[in-house]
């Protein structure tokens, strides 16, 4: 465990502080804050982000889980500038804040896919959002179809958000410092519309994102298998070619608008 102003790090909360004045710049640039944005914090942890985005905004909410740090910040900043919500961002509804949503945050590496997951499902109440990640986390949302870091996670994320990898941060620049290099990813919500508009089928909707997600999950439940045998259960060889798609094709092969096309045959 490291210690860094006066606090130890947790490593169940996946803690690990930015320290670098540079890289907090690049980051609050990326952002761009203007005073009257609604923005959220989630995991202030000891400030680097939260000091400078309140030099931007009236007013800041945070999502904090450690007492220790919701102690520090409540003595820290008074209650008209910073609101504290205190408890576990995986379970937090960002609904209760309002719309026009700019959500931040150095995520918990341990917990960021499941939090990606969960903050998606607020895509149509979002803005923006800025991230920390784990950069190899970064490379699967932004991937494009074909390739090995092309996933579950990149398609259920391209499919609401469209996403662009901002710049590179090195272990250096955190205490303690993790063993692989991070990265800022920046998300947009997309504007959905119904699937069948002609177009390149990005911001396509499927008819039930149920069985969309389904259909996804299921496809890339076992990567190297052919989609023939991995949606047996959802839909036939025919079924696929009739729809265009090989059945010996792979998951990462297809697009989200494929995936979109597949769930809405079997709406």
């Amino acid at each position: 465990m490291s210690e860094h102003q006066g606090h130890t790090a947790r490593k169940r909360f996946g803690q690990n502080f930015l320290v670098s004045p540079g890289i907090v710049r690049k980051i609050i640039g990326a952002i761009a804050a203007k005073p009257a944005d609604l923005v959220v914090e989630i995991g202030p942890g000891l400030g680097a982000l939260t000091a400078p985005l309140l030099e931007c905004v009236k007013h800041l909410h945070v999502v904090e889980i450690d007492r220790d740090l919701i102690a520090r910040l409540k003595t820290t900043y008074p209650p008209e500038r910073l609101t504290i919500h205190e408890g576990d961002a995986l379970e937090f509804d960002f609904a209760t804040l309002g719309s026009q949503l700019r959500i931040v945050g150095n995520l918990p590496y341990n917990i960021s896919t499941p939090l990606l997951f969960h903050l998606a499902a607020y895509a149509g109440r979002v803005r923006d959002m800025h991230f920390m990640l784990q950069k190899e986390v970064v490379d699967r949302m932004v991937a494009d179809p074909g390739g090995s870091d092309y996933g579950r996670l990149s398609v259920m994320l391209q499919y609401r958000f469209e996403m662009e990898r901002l710049f590179v941060v090195p272990p250096g620049a955190f205490n303690p410092a993790p063993k692989v290099d991070s990265a800022i990813v920046r998300l947009i919500p997309r504007k959905l519309m119904r699937s069948g508009i002609p177009g390149d089928g990005a911001g396509a909707t499927a008819m039930s994102e149920e069985t969309f997600a389904r259909v996804v999950t299921a496809a890339f439940s076992q990567r190297r298998k052919m989609l023939r045998n991995t949606l047996r259960e959802l839909i036939g060889e025919d079924g696929l070619a009739a729809l265009g798609i090989k059945p010996t094709a792979r998951a990462e092969e297809l697009s989200v608008a494929d995936y979109v096309r597949l769930a809405d045959a079997l709406t």
